[in-house]
């Protein structure tokens, strides 16, 4: 583990639940609140406001910049995606019955891409608010996360199937088994090499497809860590966080890992971005965000 100093700066109660955090385009943090079914903004001041959808039970999970500089998110729990401007207009676009959306990411065409958990599918929520829902190849995959590759496509993480599935944009889907047995592979990124990251939460590893599609593994220094989610940064490594661990990690592209622990005790780490300055943002349970500068 290595000694670097991690900020926290408190953005909610801790029963709302800072989920997923990304960097929008007008230059604030934007956070799911999975337990209090809102969104929160954090600017580079530090002020904070936060919108409630008015829905309860809606569970916001992960958040993204749309293509119309919007903020777009999964709303799990009542199986919609949701649409908050910078300016705090919030709508929606229903999905179908028992979707169960976890990831969403901009694609390569410009639409909006999910993963339904509960449905084994992986969608599209195309700029006129249509649907279309692409099968995957296998029953109670748990398709997770989401990440647009640099070959138009979209990849995916089937955390109860063990593998990782790359989708066309026609909807065909090649499936990649993973190596590890019962891995539980959650977050995924596109690296800037054409690799795609991702980690593994069960088996305590990271992984990584090359773009012939090998696959390898980098078990962690704690393997009860339980990694979480993971965003590639600009030199072909990645940055995740450690849920199980309270830490934050950092990968190279040679596989070289290291640590470093979050101040508070429990704090839950989740979904995390990285600013244009190359700093970490993290985003605790707990109510906070956690800010590291490497």
């Amino acid at each position: 583990m290595t000694d670097t100093a991690i900020r926290e700066i408190r953005v909610t109660e801790p029963g709302a639940g800072p989920y997923a955090v990304t960097m929008g385009p007008d230059g604030a943090l934007w956070l799911t609140l999975v337990h209090a079914g809102g969104i929160a903004r954090v600017s580079a001041e530090g002020d904070v406001r936060t919108w409630s959808l008015g829905a309860p039970g809606s569970r916001p999970l992960i958040i993204t910049p749309g293509p119309d500089d919007a903020l777009w998110f999964t709303r799990s729990g009542d199986d919609r995606i949701g649409r908050i401007t910078t300016g705090g207009d919030l709508s929606s676009v229903a999905l179908p019955p028992g979707t169960g959306p976890c990831g969403v990411i901009t694609g390569p065409d410009g639409a909006l891409w999910y993963a339904g958990m509960t449905s084994d599918t992986v969608g599209r929520v195309a700029a006129d608010g249509t649907v279309t829902a692409f099968p995957l190849p296998v029953t109670g995959a748990f398709a997770s996360m989401v990440a647009a590759g640099p070959d138009e496509a979209v990849w995916c993480t089937l955390n109860q199937a063990n593998g990782i599935a790359r989708v066309g944009l026609d909807g065909a889907v090649t499936r990649y088994p993973l190596p590890t047995p019962d891995a539980g592979p959650v977050g995924i990124a596109a690296g800037v090499d054409g690799a795609i990251w991702f980690v593994e939460i069960a088996a305590g590893q990271l992984g990584r497809i090359e773009p012939g599609g090998r696959i390898r593994e980098y078990p962690l220094p704690d393997r009860s860590a339980r990694p979480h989610a993971i965003v590639a940064d600009p030199v072909g490594g990645a940055w995740f966080t450690e849920w199980g661990g309270n830490r934050i990690g950092h990968v190279d592209p040679a596989g070289r890992i290291e640590t470093y622990d979050l101040p508070t005790p429990g704090s839950e780490p989740h979904g995390l971005t990285l600013g244009p300055d190359g700093t970490v943002w993290a985003a605790l349970e707990i109510g906070h965000l956690a800010h590291l500068a490497p």
